[in-house]
């Protein structure tokens, strides 16, 4: 939070009235908010209040900030780093959650399983769209291949394709995170959830993961945030 509203600061006036005092509140709060939760044993409490914290930011962004350059590295940030979290839950969850010499789908307690989705604030949305129990398989799909899950890789993808593609339109120029982007976003596009199974979840996961990080240090280097 102190390097949000660090650079927050050093972007002022890209920032709209709601955005600061957001980032400003929530840095002036924090220490109080911490000793209390210490004191008195309330961490659940805590993190609820930053993610809500959070959340008063990003309806700030959407609402007032200007769709320009400044908003698409904002929502790249999101995107990529999202796409990142998701990766590597999913990846971890499944080897904690799935006992040792389990199958994929096989009899594991449904309430670690409802946990997960928790996490991803996927729980309704997998209901929704399943209108089953959690089965460990259609977790791993709803958090791949379903675009219409914000937090899936796919929609990761699908917006960050979109935000560059609105700045090579704005800079004139195209570059390699463009391409690693595309090539991404179209595997993910074409990918099957037995296939993925079938070759390995986790090795899937971790190819995943070190292409979203190449692709967070092109955008870097193409955009000269980084010499």
């Amino acid at each position: 939070i102190r390097q949000a509203r660090e650079n927050g600061r050093a972007v002022r006036t890209s920032l709209t009235m709601e955005m600061w005092e957001c980032l400003n509140d929530t840095w002036l709060s924090f220490d109080q908010r911490w000793t209390d939760a210490r004191r008195y044993g309330e961490l659940r409490s805590f993190l609820d209040w930053v993610k809500e914290r959070s959340t008063v930011f990003r309806g700030g962004m959407y609402g007032t900030m200007l769709r320009d350059d400044a908003f698409d590295f904002a929502r790249l940030g999101t995107y990529v780093e999202r796409a990142d979290n998701t990766a590597r839950i999913l990846d971890v969850k499944y080897h904690v959650l799935l006992p040792e010499g389990e199958e994929v789908g096989g009899g594991v307690d449904y309430y670690q399983w409802t946990s997960l989705l928790r996490a991803f604030s996927a729980l309704g949305s997998y209901h929704y769209l399943y209108r089953e129990n959690p089965k460990p398989w259609k977790i791993a799909e709803l958090m791949i291949l379903r675009r219409e899950m914000p937090r899936s890789l796919i929609g990761c993808y699908q917006q960050t394709v979109a935000h560059l593609d609105r700045l090579a339109e704005a800079y004139g120029a195209r570059h390699e995170c463009h391409r690693i982007a595309g090539q991404v976003y179209s595997r993910l596009q074409f990918a099957d959830a037995n296939e993925i199974f079938q070759s390995g979840l986790h090795e899937f996961l971790s190819d995943f993961i070190v292409r979203n990080n190449r692709l967070g240090n092109e955008i870097a280097r193409s955009y000269m945030f980084v010499g």
